[in-house]
């Protein structure tokens, strides 16, 4: 028998550890391939690659299940005597309708190792096969068995040893550390298994030590890094006595058990930009939390990354659509967290995963989803349809002004001044009446958020002057001049010469301003204080800001 292990990723940067770890443990097996595409391929194309196979395994989630099910249907018209054996989260539960399929042959729900090797020894006689669900004839038989494979056997294995080793610098490379969560948030599938368990210590250091070396990006797959101290500091110093130049680190962590060891340790020992941290916030409403079975200390969270923001790049996230959060809630949630000024704020929807006890619940609170992948809230009696789409533009605008980093300044000042909400949702609007939200071009972002500075906000000189600074200080040559005039050319070549500026290898530009920008990068406070600013442009990288006192 020749198999495929395969998925569809959703860009060619990332990558699939699950299929990379089947193949290691079961290579042996004489007929066993692996081979990764992606959901913008070509489905004709990767039929054709895959119909030469006798099983065809996929990897599905949320993400790619549409596709897969669509090259299923293609190999199967290439080839009818090639057999689909699905597996991974998304038909490991409710997946009545996905083997109901012609297409489809095979299931194996839940963790893998075990059933796929099973089925490796024993097709195509695959009656005993854990957790796998096939046909016979007209009926669907599952047999459904508790199997918990050893992750010793991982001891020695390493998942990239096959990869194209000239690839990995180019994508993103994941670890897993350990397997389970100690939460039990409802709208979550790592909930459903509650019982943490840790990959061996020597496997763990081997592969990072193997990606450090020939990766850039890695990330690690635990839904709550930091449970156990000891652990975390023991990785965290094996990573700062072995990373090489151009490394990151991304963990998803839970700020609120952050131990003031660990803390400590950050602040001694890791350089800035090395760690970044996932952070999941979801709602700063208690009582939606309580109703999800989630805890949280909103305070010490936030206490937690104010304190490592120095450090730590912070992503943080938002859901929306929660049980007993309405829009004013969502609104309150959403402006306390941006105060926390994390580069990155993922304002995401609430979605009703198979198997997720949110799923099974969602009458009670009169949710309505999308019955397709990726099961996303319509609406509910928390939030109505247009509520929901209005919060949809909101993150739009969130997305372009500040996780694109091209308004960070004028967006920490509308924080400080109005309700950055009302702000976002405003530009928003005014943003799609004139451009789509994923077609537009740089000096649009730039001449749209001026445009609605002017009309809604025409007495703020303050505000308007930031966007200019913002758009002048994004580019790495000297930009077209909009928004803000340059002092007259006789001023700037005297400044220029005053200062004594190497006019010769930097262009500047000077722009008249009303207020101290130095003191309002460091303090975030708007001091009235006219004066010149001096960008100054090297072609290569980012303008900086050239104080002449």
């Amino acid at each position: 028998m020749k198999i495929l292990l395969t998925t569809l990723n959703s860009k060619y940067i990332h990558i699939n550890l699950a299929i990379r770890q089947l193949y290691q443990l079961n290579k042996e097996y004489k007929g066993i391939a692996w081979k990764e595409f992606t959901i913008k391929e070509d489905k004709d194309d990767v039929a054709e690659q895959c119909a030469t196979f006798d099983v065809v395994a996929f990897s599905c989630y949320i993400w790619n299940i549409t596709q897969t099910l669509e090259v299923a249907k293609k190999i199967k018209a290439i080839n009818q005597e090639t057999k689909i054996l699905l597996g991974g989260p998304e038909v490991s539960y409710e997946w009545g309708n996905v083997i109901a399929k012609n297409e489809i042959d095979f299931i194996i729900t839940g963790e893998g190792e075990i059933p796929f090797q099973e089925f490796l020894r024993s097709y195509p006689n695959v009656e005993q096969v854990s957790n796998l669900v096939r046909k016979v004839g007209n009926e669907v038989v599952y047999k459904e068995k508790s199997v918990l494979f050893d992750l010793k056997n991982y001891t020695n294995l390493m998942p990239y040893s096959d990869d194209v080793i000239e690839e990995l610098k180019n994508k993103v490379l994941y670890v897993e550390t350990s397997r389970g969560c100690p939460y039990k948030c409802e709208f979550c599938l790592a909930s459903l298994d509650n019982v943490v368990r840790y990959l061996p210590n020597e496997h763990i250091k081997a592969n990072l030590l193997f990606l450090m070396e020939h990766g850039r990006v890695v990330k690690f797959l635990d839904r709550t890094f930091n449970i156990k101290k000891d652990f975390t500091i023991d990785i965290f110093k094996f990573i700062l006595e072995h990373h090489r130049p151009g490394n990151v680190f991304q963990f998803e962590i839970t700020a609120d058990i952050v131990q003031s060891e660990i803390i400590d340790f950050i602040h001694a020992h890791v350089p800035k930009g090395l760690f970044r941290f996932e952070i999941g916030i979801q709602t700063v409403n208690q009582k939606a939390n309580l109703e999800v079975s989630r805890k949280q200390n909103f305070d010490k969270t936030k206490g937690i990354i104010q304190s490592l923001s120095g450090k730590i790049e912070m992503h943080l996230d938002l859901i929306v659509g929660l049980p007993f959060d309405y829009w004013e809630d969502i609104k309150y949630s959403f402006e306390e967290v941006f105060k926390l000024f994390a580069p990155e704020l993922q304002l995401g929807f609430l979605k009703f995963l198979k198997g997720t006890p949110m799923r099974d619940k969602h009458k009670e609170h009169e949710f309505v989803f999308d019955p397709n992948p990726p099961y996303q809230i319509i609406e509910s009696k928390y939030l109505s349809k247009e509520q929901l789409n209005q919060i949809v533009v909101v993150e739009n605008a969130l997305e372009i002004y500040w996780n694109k980093n091209k308004t960070i300044r004028t967006l920490k000042y509308v924080t400080k001044q109005y309700s950055i909400f009302d702000f976002l949702l405003g530009l928003g609007n005014y943003f799609v009446e004139r451009r789509e939200f994923h077609k537009y071009s740089l000096k649009d972002v730039y001449e749209i958020i001026f445009q609605f500075a002017e009309i809604h906000y025409s007495n703020d000189n303050t505000l308007k002057q930031l966007i200019a600074i913002d758009y002048y200080l994004q580019a790495k040559i000297k930009p077209q001049t909009l928004f803000l005039e340059e002092i007259p050319l006789n001023e700037k070549r005297r400044l220029i010469e005053k200062l004594n500026l190497n006019h010769h290898k930097f262009r500047y530009i000077i722009l008249p301003v009303e207020f101290d920008l130095r003191l309002f990068e460091k303090e975030s406070t708007i001091e009235n204080n006219a004066n010149n600013l001096i960008i100054q442009y090297n072609g290569t990288s980012e303008a900086e800001v050239i104080f002449d006192n």
